[in-house]
């Protein structure tokens, strides 16, 4: 979300808007700064695994130093906030961690390079991850008595970990495609370590591995949905006929043409186009498909991010209202 008042942010995505969001979620502030950015603020849930900023980027330390203090207080700020603002709610709760294949992307070794280039370091991320996940929801669950929890796993770099277009260090090379297996066995020890909150994966990325996700045991895919082609047409019916469902982002995460948000039933127009292609039936919409934004919201006015969400809720009734 953009702006830096984690207050106002709670307020908005918990029912201040009409009409009102379906999936209240626990806001991120990246205009703080660092420590409130995607990777540094799930820098400061890793278990016995720590990590400062240098010029490059974060790296990881031996001992937790101003940055990790920082980004987790800045989460509990957040968290404050949001359970000040959800006071007596029973319902979904999403929150938001970088995932690991993401994660290992950008956090640097001490020698400057990616985690990802080394497997060993891959595999110790992944678990102090887990653990970090596994303390974060509880924590969720105590300030949020009625919570249920779901997970949310942004993996923004994972078809380019996948493909082996990471660069390194020196930008003069790339790291190898790391194997299909590990990405989605590392994927599915996050899954595990949720427990009973559901997972969903979001990529914003070009080529989301849709069969690998189902496989890992996600139980939900988030995706930018105008970069779909019909060549995956077949793996996302597959997915949604295993019963995952789908976070299609038709809304612009930034101020587009005042027209964009205009018309709520446009907005959802490729994705009954993606059902018939697919031959599903039109029930299936309301029960399989969340309407969100395209991506993250924080480069956006706040009016925007407002009038943005609220048009999601539009854009979902009228999908649920109208399959056909």
């Amino acid at each position: 979300m953009p702006g830096e008042d984690a207050r106002e942010a709670a307020r908005t995505v918990t029912g201040s808007l009409e009409p009102p969001v379906h999936l209240p979620y626990l806001p991120e502030l990246p205009a703080r700064g660092p420590g409130a950015d995607m990777v540094g603020r799930t820098t400061g849930l890793l278990a016995e695994l720590y990590a400062h900023l240098e010029p490059s980027g974060w790296r990881v330390g031996d001992r937790p130093g101003r940055d990790t203090r920082r980004a987790r207080a800045w989460l509990g700020e957040d968290l404050d906030a949001l359970e000040e603002y959800t006071q007596g709610y029973a319902g979904a709760l999403k929150v938001s961690v970088t995932g690991p294949w993401t994660l290992a992307a950008a956090l640097e070794r001490r020698n400057g390079e990616a985690m990802l280039g080394d497997a060993g370091a891959r595999r110790d991320l992944t678990a102090s991850l887990a653990e970090g996940v596994r303390a974060h929801l509880a924590d969720v669950r105590r300030r949020v008595p009625g919570a249920r929890p779901v997970l949310q796993l942004d993996e923004p770099s994972l078809t380019a970990v996948l493909t082996g277009r990471v660069p390194t260090a020196s930008g003069y090379r790339t790291h190898a495609a790391v194997d299909r297996a590990v990405v989605r066995d590392a994927l599915a020890e996050l899954v595990r370590a949720a427990g009973d909150a559901p997972v969903v994966v979001h990529c914003c990325a070009p080529g989301v591995p849709f069969a690998l996700l189902r496989r890992a045991g996600v139980a939900g895919v988030s995706f930018d949905a105008a970069l779909l082609t019909e060549g995956e047409d077949e793996a996302i019916g597959e997915a949604v006929e295993g019963g995952t469902a789908l976070f299609a982002g038709v809304v612009p995460g930034t101020e587009p043409d005042g027209a964009a948000l205009s018309d709520p039933a446009g907005s959802v127009m490729g994705v009954r186009s993606l059902w018939r292609r697919l031959g599903l039936s039109p029930a299936l919409l309301a029960e399989s498909v969340v309407v969100t934004p395209a991506c993250g919201l924080a480069g956006a006015s706040p009016a925007y991010a407002r009038a943005a969400l609220a048009h999601c809720v539009r854009a979902a009734r009228s999908l649920a209202d109208d399959p056909e």
